[in-house]
């Protein structure tokens, strides 16, 4: 029996709801694909999502229930009711409980917080939200609280997102910007000509593949249009923020690079997806993407910003496009790739912001500004994001090969006073852990194979003889089995098997040897095939905290 008109499959739609949804939504029609982005609109309006409102979001969008449903409680930020009526907190306050903000000192301020803070306000601890510089972080709102402590929490006034100061697009128009773009678009510089140009640069995707980015550039190029650009500003390896930094200071380098990447491949839509963590680099690029649009108003490619909802996962990205599709974030298996059967099943372009940043710099300046950079017989430039146990914390952008000595030692001033360099993570909770007596290795791609690591964000933590590097790897572990999206059991069990391994006072070493191969080789995506590294490191490096 089919439903009936004021129902979706015997649940009620009540109209009063309904209006208020369509109101929020803005006007028809309503587009599927968006389904994400109309969660967010409902959860900003009411601080919640209740199944009234999940009702009224299926009828308006013609899909079932479930198929709402099964998006909204798959993203860590939407906050599921099931009666609209029932109380819910006013505030949430987000507190970081990944490894640097663990190194100083968020699990006492979660504690702490926990006794001090009213019940109209909801505490929740949560990974890495890109702020690692200045551990330990809290998020008011949507307010950053940076070196956060109950006092300047609880005392935080004001909960939208504090935008810092950045070039906007008259002072860079000034200076030159958009003058590589113009190059390509006013026919100085052929299609095929920049192509060569990237890759003759040597320049690799760094968003922690490293696939080089004229190669991709050509393999899409020879796919049938129409072709899209999917922009992965997902950044949730914890450790990263160098994509929220050069948001926050130069959003034009990144958005005039994703243009020319664009016009390289005759993309007809530019999709950015942003981590909803980044909220103030939202507010900027919405300004800023409308600047563009008036200074340029012809011969652009549409651009859409979206906006991510919680899950690490939607970094692979086959995932992110699941995501845009308004879908659960869940990688897909390949073949096809995405360069064939991407958006939409559509041929996309994905790049990192970093890349595309880069990009202006090859077409402003040839292909020797990123080749003719490096040490210890590497070439280019990374923009590492290092925190932890050093005096300057922060994004340094340093010639790839340069060793995490030369990195500590020239761009951070030093170690921490009183402490010594134990070990490190290369590359962010994937990448592995290497004890000090590897700080001499260059840091590259294709150069910590070799140790069952890789650098892949460039997000340096650096761990000190105060530090029980087991207790990191531990951390790194919650985190997968936490992020994991339950698509393949290698990875779906194989990380809770392995966490509850780890808490044990003695390892279980065959065992976590076996679940690793497991998981390397059985698991569909780089989350589950990473996330043994850590634990294979202590076992590698350290094994005198485990046994």
């Amino acid at each position: 029996m089919k439903p009936k008109r004021n129902q979706i499959r015997g649940l009620a739609i009540t109209p009063s709801v309904l209006a208020d949804i369509k109101i929020i939504l803005g006007s028809p029609p309503f587009r599927r694909d968006l389904l994400i982005e109309y969660l967010h609109l409902i959860q900003d309006n009411y601080n919640h999502i209740s199944k009234a409102h999940l009702v009224a979001l299926a009828d308006c969008l013609k899909i079932s229930l479930a198929e709402v449903h099964e998006v909204a409680s798959f993203y860590h930020h939407f906050n599921l009711i099931q009666d609209s009526k029932q109380t819910t907190p006013n505030l949430t306050i987000r507190v970081c409980e990944s490894m640097t903000c663990k190194m100083f000192g968020s699990e006492e301020l979660s504690m702490n917080l926990k006794t001090n803070i009213s019940n109209n306000i909801k505490l929740e601890t949560v990974p890495c939200v890109g702020q690692c510089s200045n551990a330990p972080i809290a998020v008011v709102g949507q307010r950053v609280i940076e070196e956060a402590t109950v006092e300047n929490v609880l005392g935080c006034k004001s909960y939208t997102p504090q935008i810092p100061s950045y070039e906007k697009l008259a002072p860079y128009i000034a200076s030159g910007g958009y003058g590589a773009l113009k190059k390509c678009t006013d026919g100085i510089l052929t299609r095929s000509a920049a192509v060569k140009l990237l890759s003759d640069s040597g320049l690799r995707g760094l968003g922690g593949a490293g696939f080089p980015a004229g190669k991709k550039w050509e393999i899409v190029r020879q796919q049938p249009s129409p072709r899209y650009l999917a922009v992965n500003i997902d950044e949730g390896e914890p450790g990263t923020f160098k994509d929220r930094t050069y948001l926050e200071s130069k959003p034009h380098q990144f958005l005039e690079g994703m243009l020319i990447a664009a016009w390289a491949v005759e993309a007809h839509k530019c999709i950015i997806y942003l981590r909803d963590e980044y909220a103030a680099c939202r507010q900027i690029l919405i300004q800023e993407i409308k600047a563009i649009s008036v200074a340029f108003p012809n011969g652009l490619p549409s651009i859409e910003l979206r906006r991510g909802a919680g899950s690490y996962v939607c970094g692979e990205e086959s995932a992110m496009i699941e995501s845009i599709e308004g879908k659960r974030g869940i990688p897909r298996l390949r073949p096809p790739y995405i360069a064939a059967n991407g958006i939409f099943g559509k041929p996309t372009l994905e790049h990192n912001l970093e890349t595309l940043y880069r990009v202006t710099d090859v077409i402003n300046h040839g292909s020797n500004f990123h080749a003719s950079h490096g040490r210890h017989g590497r070439t280019g430039l990374i923009s590492f994001s290092v925190s932890g146990r050093i005096m300057t914390p922060g994004m340094y952008l340093a010639p790839a090969g340069i060793t995490l000595r030369e990195l500590i030692d020239e761009y951070c001033n030093g170690m921490s006073p009183g402490h010594e360099l134990k070990a490190y993570f290369p590359g962010g909770a994937s990448g592995g852990i290497l004890p000090a007596s590897l700080a001499d290795v260059p840091l590259d791609f294709d150069t910590l194979q070799e140790h069952d690591c890789f650098i892949g964000s460039a997000a340096i933590i650096v761990l000190s003889d105060h530090d029980n590097v087991a207790s990191y790897a531990k951390n790194a572990m919650n985190f997968f089995a936490k992020e994991s999206c339950g698509k393949c059991t290698p990875c779906r069990v194989g990380t809770k098997q392995a966490s509850a391994l780890m808490s044990a006072r003695s390892w279980d070493i065959n065992k976590l040897k076996n679940l690793a191969t497991v998981m390397t080789d059985a698991s569909i995506c780089g989350l589950g095939q990473a996330a043994p590294n850590p634990m294979k490191s202590v076992i590698e490096y350290f094994k005198e905290e485990i046994s």
